[in-house]
């Protein structure tokens, strides 16, 4: 399996795992309904550790814009493949949010609540404040790619560092911190194609009564995100 499609396929499970937990606790007549936060951090949690599972033998299981960029600031990964792996990560994002849709159809066509169509889609904040929203994505995802760092083993430079297989368990344990302790306020995107990808789905599919896809916050968890990866990568470096 070639990289880019190792990160098509990863993103897309990601997704469609992820942004499942969100349909099957939000929308209305699943049996998961109502059925809290606890469930849909174990969930994203579980689609972190599948996604990354099945990736990272061939692409090392990166599945994020910002672990990407992460990797290629520290120098630990090359920069000319970085374009590949995020449009590879964007699409795979796309996949993955429309086989929710797919999967989903008849439930979101029997709810009637527009944001808690879009919420299974993308992320929003519960207090609408962008400069702090901004604030604790970067936050949330330094947290998450830092620990990516130690747990690749990656050093400043060397380009042999890579996730395995075996280090999908500890990435989703991350994850699964990450959005209990710090996901309260904004959803966690921690991944711009996590939440990029699906807010574009949530714009061009045929769901009815859908409203807005929120253009005005999406800029949040792409830049947020981003900026806490490349901010992991320095600290790395200053760390050594």
């Amino acid at each position: 399996m070639s990289a880019f499609i190792a990160e098509v396929v990863g993103t897309a499970v990601l997704l469609l795992l992820g942004g499942g937990v969100c349909a099957n606790v939000a929308l209305s007549k699943t049996n998961g309904n109502d059925s809290g936060w606890i469930v849909i951090t174990f969930g994203w949690a579980i689609a972190v550790f599948t996604g990354v599972f099945i990736s990272a033998e061939a692409s090392g299981g990166h599945l994020n814009p910002a672990v990407t960029l992460g990797f290629a600031t520290a120098g630990t990964f090359p920069w000319e493949k970085v374009p590949t792996y995020l449009a590879a990560q964007f699409l795979g994002a796309a996949i993955g949010a429309f086989l929710v849709w797919l999967h989903y159809r008849d439930h979101f066509e029997a709810t009637a609540d527009e944001a808690t169509k879009l919420g299974v889609f993308a992320t929003g904040p519960q207090i609408r404040n962008p400069i702090f929203n901004f604030i604790a994505e970067a936050i949330g995802t330094f947290v998450l790619v830092y620990a990516v760092f130690h747990i690749a083993g990656a050093k400043v430079g060397d380009q042999s560092a890579s996730l395995g297989a075996l280090d999908a368990l500890p990435v989703a344990l991350v994850v699964l911190g990450v959005g209990l302790s710090l996901g309260g306020n904004t959803g966690y995107a921690i991944n711009p194609a996590r939440d990029l990808s699906p807010r574009l789905m949530h714009a061009i599919l045929p769901i009815s009564r859908k409203g807005s896809s929120d253009w005005n916050y999406s800029w949040v968890p792409v830049v947020g995100p981003l900026v806490g990866g490349v901010l992991a990568a320095l600290v790395l470096g200053a760390v050594g």
